[in-house]
């Protein structure tokens, strides 16, 4: 990229699209696009096409989605499968369609199966059954990816994608029963120094 290329991050306020627009503009790069959901739906086909064709952005990030720990995705399967599938597909196709230079997509380790030989591998995926508790969130996320090759081997495009793995930091979510791994024991073991507890209780 150049100093200069339009850059669209989608998901700009979650804790991977605030850590990517940080980085960008320590790295100099200041033609950067972004939008609040109150002003783009990315569930919404018809916007989100409008918005692509409007701003033509040549690169663009896509960590955006609906995304929570094992209560979270389990209470609302249908919800994290339909929002991230609907989202993910948005933005990847409109990319395509106004021929942007590069997209990449932000997936999860939770794509590899529940008992996946550790470390894992990439040729792991899709070779055993995934962990229940985010199955659908864990599908939709595989379809984003199987997209991007889809289309990198029919078009020709150069979209990519990664699968952090237990990401934490600013902007995380530490809610004590929705949260990821990480920051809700984050949280526990805060609240426990803070409280004087000698034990903290984890799933």
């Amino acid at each position: 990229m150049n100093k200069d290329s339009k850059i669209y991050v989608a998901g700009h306020t979650g804790m991977v699209g605030s850590a990517i627009v940080r980085e960008l503009k320590r790295k100099g790069y200041e033609n950067i696009i972004t939008r609040p959901h109150s002003e783009l739906d990315l569930t919404r086909q018809d916007q989100v096409e409008k918005f692509f064709e409007s701003e033509k952005p040549e690169y663009v990030f896509d960590p955006a989605g609906k995304v929570g720990g094992i209560a979270a995705n389990s209470e609302a399967l249908a919800d994290f499968m339909y929002e991230n599938m609907m989202m993910e597909m948005n933005i990847i196709h409109a990319a395509w369609k106004n021929n942007c230079k590069k997209v990449e997509f932000l997936g999860s380790s939770c794509i590899y199966p529940r008992m996946a030989p550790q470390p894992i591998k990439e040729e792991y995926l899709l070779s055993g059954y995934l962990e229940k508790t985010n199955e659908a969130y864990a599908l939709a996320k595989i379809s984003g990816m199987k997209y991007c090759e889809y289309l990198n081997k029919q078009y020709g495009t150069d979209f990519i994608s990664v699968m952090p793995c237990n990401l934490y930091g600013p902007n995380d979510n530490y809610e004590p029963t929705r949260s990821h791994v990480l920051p809700a024991l984050i949280r526990r073991f805060h609240e426990a120094k803070i409280n004087g507890l000698s034990s903290v209780t984890w799933w």
